[in-house]
């Protein structure tokens, strides 16, 4: 049902980055759990075989410094110092092997889970959407998705157990001050980096915002060319995407300038540290207490942990980036559906191709009714068709059947079967549509008409353009089929791209044909040369015409007359006339105004 609470929702508010997302990214990575538990093993291995390095440099380093060193170098010591170097690295390399095809897979399966889940919600939603700014949530999130496995599970992680392990082994083997004091340092600049990369944050993800709203204005601007042309207003849409750009360039600023700040509080904390341990090591070795090669130990492993640690704060603020980033694509991902398929639902069954409104009332909004206890049936193989005013509900009829939306009250069938209980694959199946404004593939002539099946053969497909009277036409272009249509089909002219709406439909071939005013938006001569196509393929089929000129329905079987959402009048062309009442007037007043434009 067409639930009214949340029909204009917005969509799901992004909040604060919360682990929330890493946890629905683990059953996307957790697939391939075998890879996930070799590349933690590697993980491991690699940071012990890092943290064992130092300790065997000592080893050498105090076999060495001695009045009278052996006259045999420790070989095995030295051996040991370039196998646990090799291992280090290539345990790394190993592990980024192993994992890659987790996240490459996961990204995958995000990405097209994110792609289908946008085809199936509603109309409404894609009448609200701007495009280009979904289509960058979608590219930045699943990018940001890898970011976010790598820095947290191969970077942050290590880097935090190989400082408690280095930690401990100061510890124990020197003196506690050592490991107090990497502890202490440790403790300070993730504090300073949390607490200024928070600040930050609201510069960056306003930033985001800006991007994605400048980029969704600019795709908007873009394909609507030609009416920026018809309205000269080639310098106000520059001035809208410049205001965009300014407001992106202050936030991009203000994100720079915090970063410094971070760099420098991150930069000061290392230093203090690293001179303490230094100090204190040397001071030991002055004392005896310490050897040389404790000194060298301790500096080894300074560089080692803080090597690391210094790129702690960019990947802190790139899993906050890319924890947005994820939770924006997910909350695409959990907009809840407007038009679901039941629990049991069945597919349709066509026998005949009977459809039946059944006192059908239906609103876009709550306050502003657009249908009102509208009854109608459509035996198989009949003609009827919907006429009225602009704004009369004549479309939405077309937008139900078709279950772009679910009605609110009442029920809509075929041969019987209520269409909210049957699937919609099944139901759009069975249905083909020529809309008012066909929009094509920027693509070939030969897959937009293909698009209708496209498992049909190169056989079919040419049958379908010849029943459309578009063979001929096709076949004198310079490329033939292969010719590219252009953005929404912009290098055709009206006509034939309503032949090729018309071709890609008889080549689905439906057993229920909706016309949603075909015609309306072509002269009256090419209307004139279509009108007979869309009759004939229509006369074979259980068809619906949506229709704002009359003489476009003439030949129906029954007219529906329909004023603010109600049927007024119903019955045969000639019947109608001979009312002489709704109908009437709109045929006289259309006819008139035929023959001033024949006149002139």
């Amino acid at each position: 049902m067409f639930h009214p609470d949340h029909s204009h929702s917005p969509p799901p508010p992004i909040g604060e980055p919360s682990l929330r997302s890493i946890g629905r990214l683990f059953p996307y990575l957790w697939e391939f759990r075998g890879r996930v538990l070799l590349a933690l093993a590697l993980l491991i291995g690699a940071k012990l075989a890092s943290v064992a390095v130092p300790l065997v440099l000592k080893e050498i380093i105090d076999a060495l410094d001695k009045p009278r060193p052996e006259v045999v170098l420790p070989l095995a010591f030295i051996l040991g110092y370039g196998i646990l170097r090799f291992a280090s690295t290539s345990f790394s390399d190993l592990r980024d092997v192993v994992f890659s095809k987790v996240t490459q897979r996961a990204m995958r399966r995000i990405s097209m889970a994110v792609f289908q889940h946008l085809h199936a919600l509603s109309l409404r939603f894609h009448l609200e959407r701007q495009t280009g700014g979904i289509t960058r949530d979608i590219e930045r999130g699943s990018k940001a998705m890898s970011s976010l496995v790598g820095y947290l599970l191969f970077r942050i992680t290590p880097t935090l157990l190989e400082i408690l392990m280095v930690a401990g082994i100061l510890f124990v083997k020197l003196d506690w001050v050592f490991g107090l004091i990497t502890l202490v340092t440790l403790a300070a600049y993730i504090g300073f980096t949390i607490t200024i990369t928070e600040w930050r944050t609201q510069f960056v993800r306003r930033a985001n915002a800006l991007d994605s709203e400048a980029y969704g204005r600019a795709i908007d601007s873009l394909l609507n060319y030609e009416t920026v042309k018809y309205f000269g207003n080639d310098k106000y849409e520059a001035r809208r995407y410049d205001n965009s750009l300014i407001e992106w360039e202050n936030m991009a600023l203000k994100s720079q300038r915090s970063l410094g700040m971070l760099n420098i509080a991150q930069a000061g904390v290392i230093a203090i540290g690293v001179t303490l341990m230094v100090l204190l090591a040397a001071d030991g070795v002055v004392k005896g207490t310490l050897t040389l090669g404790d000194l060298v130990m301790v500096n080894a492993f300074l560089l080692q942990m803080f090597q690391p640690l210094s790129f702690l704060g960019v990947m802190y603020r790139q899993i906050k980036e890319s924890i947005a980033d994820v939770e924006r694509m997910f909350a695409l991902l959990h907009r809840p559906r407007e038009v679901e398929d039941a629990p049991d639902a069945r597919e349709l069954t066509v026998v005949a191709g009977e459809v039946r409104f059944e006192h059908v009332d239906f609103a876009y909004n709550p306050d502003r009714p657009i249908l009102h206890d509208v009854s109608f049936t459509i035996p198989a193989g009949h003609t009827v068709a919907a006429v009225g005013s602009s704004g009369a509900g004549k479309s939405t009829l077309a937008r139900l059947l078709f279950r772009f939306y679910d009605v609110d009250s009442g029920r809509i069938s075929i041969d019987g079967q209520d269409i909210r209980q049957v699937t919609q694959d099944s139901l759009r199946a069975a249905i083909g549509v020529v809309p008012q404004d066909t929009v094509l593939f920027n693509d070939s002539i030969y897959y937009n008409i293909a698009y209708g099946r496209p498992d049909a053969t190169r056989e079919e497909v040419i049958e379908a353009a010849r029943a459309a009277h578009i063979l001929d036409f096709i076949e004198i272009l310079p490329q033939g089929w292969d010719t590219v249509v252009g953005e929404r089909g912009l290098k055709l002219s009206g006509g034939e791209k309503q032949r090729v709406a018309i071709a890609r439909t008889l080549l689905k071939n439906p057993a229920i044909l909706i016309l949603d005013e075909a015609t309306s938006a072509l002269d009256t001569k090419t209307e004139k040369a279509i009108q007979g196509e869309l009759l004939e393929i229509a006369r074979s089929r259980t068809s619906l015409i949506i229709a704002h000129r009359l003489s476009t329905v003439v030949e129906a079987d029954e007219i529906l007359v329909i004023e603010a959402g109600r049927i007024v009048e119903r019955g045969r062309h000639l019947d109608l006339l001979a009312k002489n009442g709704v109908y009437a007037h709109m045929w006289a007043l259309q006819q008139q105004a035929e023959a001033e434009d024949s006149a002139a």
